[in-house]
């Protein structure tokens, strides 16, 4: 086909169509698709970072369980901690 590289948002575009051959959409349905993929996809991602930061440094528990879902809770004895944390604006 060629040497040069398909662009990312055509990557996107295209993994989307294989993945539902029936799909037809027109320019703003994908780009309202795609934009919502992405704000999943970084909210999700950002979530992720922010829950391990908490959990490190002592103010959310995470806890295991049998479904395999993680789940987080606030740590007791960082409530007065976290509460000033907060209305610090982000310095400990």
């Amino acid at each position: 086909m060629g040497s040069h590289r398909v662009p990312r948002p055509a990557r996107e575009i295209l993994a989307y169509f294989l993945r539902n051959p029936a799909a037809a959409d027109s320019l703003e349905g994908i780009a309202r698709w795609r934009l919502l993929e992405q704000t999943i996809y970084r909210t999700i991602s950002e979530t992720e970072r922010a829950l391990k930061w908490l959990v490190e440094n002592g103010y959310l528990i995470q806890m295991e369980k049998r479904s395999s879902r993680r789940l987080f809770r606030l740590n007791p004895e960082k409530h007065e901690a976290a509460d000033a944390l907060l209305k610090v604006g982000g310095k400990e």
